[in-house]
């Protein structure tokens, strides 16, 4: 371990409110009884957020890759300060009332970190996040409070083994439409769930943790390899501990996530999940990411990357491979540098090494003895994994994931449901026809609330073998272990009277996922006809954290965000 000796002057930093002068002997003495030594008081206080918890495997391993930042933060001459934030994890909340909570729970999870680090004055922070929105709230939280900061993935899952099959806990999920019409028996289900996830770690596909993990590496926030190694992997201690002592050398250079996450590495982010196949949950976070920067970069913009970007990495839902295979042919530095050879990345944005992307993947050589990334210039296929729409029933723009399938368009006649249950329960009992479209509407961050995933709908529906023979669109949103042609985000929502909430059975839809457009078949007349009679619907929560989040979230569009972000900041935390 290299330990840096540098002490670094407390008089610029925010814990010299509680740790300099007489009149804080009160506060250093708390410090005392929790053992620390007077040179601990007056070194700089780096927070150790991580989202552990005993809810699922994405998370519990985090506490103890936690203990290992904090001895690489101690070893170079800093106080390392662990608290925990709460997770919603997206596997347990699906299919349910529960998944309700998890959008709120990524705007939880970064104001949690924001009031414990404004509370206590810490100087910096490194972040441990495992599931889905844990990831994203860990990195608005870094960028809303600007103090050096440092992101840490817990590490993927590694795939489970079913007779002699590699699966993840996607191909449970579309068991159980397989078992729904007698495609495969209760036994066959009960051994399949009980192999399919062997180890601790987030679900191993590029689903949203895995993403969100990718665009931490591209956007400059996490160290090089980090994200790829697996949680089980002992070498995740390595990153930990490096992540400790590289935020040390952050404060002393006074490198932030504002330096760091510029218009320029959204953009690397957002080319990385194209390239990758990646959650369509991108195209909501990374808005949202860009708003506590004080950035413009809404779903468009995604889009817009998104269109010109190659799709080259063979990752599951929509290709062969999981994330501890791309690990191990090189990893997402392995990605990046086909990408940056082929002028799709900005090479020139600054990283947590002090480095640039260039700089950093300069002794990044390509791996010929391996098929999970194909070259930039030799693409699976020519356009990203992920697609923008928009259209006369998307006006403030929709998105789909493209990765693995064949058939771009798509037109049928609408079938409407209110609900998400509403929908799974038609989908249960086979209530559906061949060339419909099934349309969840009522589902956006306002009306949800909270903007639920329908994994189990689409699941369900490739169990039944229907999943390319229907198209699926709603103002909620996909698990980023959804396939099919199946649309999310669509905005406005149907809560603000978007036109999603203006359809009716049978209405035509015309889906082109090669122009990115997304229409229905009626005129603007009749759409403001119906506009004119629609009502507003009341949601199931008249107080609480769900219904408090309704009152002030966003369009999807601009990544459902409950606040002014940056642009309205008057003063940065980090300068206090």
């Amino acid at each position: 371990m290299n330990v840096r000796t540098t002490i670094i002057d407390k008089m610029r930093l925010p814990s010299r409110h509680v740790t300099e002068g007489p009149h804080r002997a009160p506060h250093r003495s708390y410090y005392y009884a929790m053992g620390l030594t007077r040179e601990q008081i007056h070194q700089p206080f780096v927070g150790v957020a991580s989202c552990w918890n005993e809810a699922a495997p994405c998370n519990i391993s985090l506490m103890r890759q936690a203990q290992a930042v904090k001895k690489g933060v101690a070893a170079s001459n800093g106080t390392p300060r662990e608290f925990c934030t709460i997770t919603v994890t997206d596997g347990i909340a699906m299919g349910h009332e529960g998944m309700k909570s998890s959008l709120v729970s990524r705007d939880v999870i970064t104001d949690s970190i924001e009031l414990t680090m404004r509370g206590h004055c810490y100087d910096a922070l490194v972040g441990l996040a495992g599931c889905d929105k844990s990831l994203p709230g860990m990195m608005m939280a870094m960028c809303r409070l600007n103090v050096p900061s440092i992101f840490i993935y817990g590490g993927s899952i590694l795939p489970g083994n079913f007779r002699g099959r590699p699966v993840t806990v996607q191909d449970v999920f579309e068991a159980v439409g397989k078992h729904s019409v007698g495609d495969m028996s209760l036994e066959d289900l009960e051994e399949l769930e009980q192999v399919a996830c062997p180890s601790a770690g987030s679900c191993g596909a590029q689903f949203t943790a895995n993403t969100m993990a990718t665009i931490s590496e591209a956007i400059g926030i996490a160290l090089p390899y980090s994200a790829g190694a697996p949680a089980p992997y002992e070498l995740r201690d390595q990153f930990c501990a490096l992540s400790g002592e590289k935020i040390m050398e952050l404060i002393s250079l006074n490198i932030r996530p504002r330096d760091i996450v510029t218009r320029k590495a959204l953009e690397n982010a957002a080319t990385v999940v194209a390239a990758s196949g990646g959650s369509t949950n991108a195209g909501l976070h990374l808005p949202a990411i860009a708003h506590e920067c004080g950035i413009e970069f809404d779903i468009f913009d995604v889009a817009e990357i998104f269109k010109r970007t190659p799709y080259i990495a063979d990752l599951k839902p929509g290709g062969r491979y999981v994330a501890k295979d791309l690990f191990e042919v090189g990893g997402i530095p392995l990605l990046m540098k086909t990408l940056l050879d082929e002028g799709y990345l900005h090479g020139d944005c600054l990283t947590v090494t002090g480095r640039t992307i260039a700089e950093n993947l300069e002794n990044v050589a390509w791996n010929p003895d391996q098929d999970v990334i194909r070259p930039a210039g030799n693409p699976i296929t020519p356009t990203g994994g992920v697609v923008g729409l928009r259209g006369n029933l998307a006006p403030d723009g929709a998105i789909v994931k493209v990765a693995g399938m064949s058939t771009l368009k798509f037109t049928g006649p609408a079938r409407c449901f209110d609900s998400e249950e509403a929908c799974f329960e038609a989908v249960s009992r086979r209530e559906y026809q061949e060339g419909d479209v099934l349309v969840i509407r009522y589902e956006g961050p306002k009306g949800g609330p909270g903007m639920r995933e329908m994994l189990s709908t689409t699941a369900a529906l490739y169990g039944q073998g229907m999943g390319d023979k229907v198209a699926l669109i709603t103002d909620g949103r996909f698990s980023g272990a959804t396939r099919g042609f199946c649309i999310g985000h669509v905005a406005p929502e149907a809560a603000e009277c978007g036109p999603i909430g203006l359809l009716r059975d049978g209405d035509i839809i015309e889906i082109d996922a090669i122009e990115g457009k997304l229409n229905v078949k009626l005129s603007d007349v009749e759409l403001e006809e119906r506009k004119r009679n629609w009502k507003p619907r009341e949601t199931g929560f008249g107080s609480g954290v769900i219904w408090k989040f309704a009152q002030t979230v966003g369009s999807a569009r601009y990544g459902a965000v409950t606040h002014p972000g940056a642009r309205g900041e008057k003063s940065s935390y980090a300068d206090i």
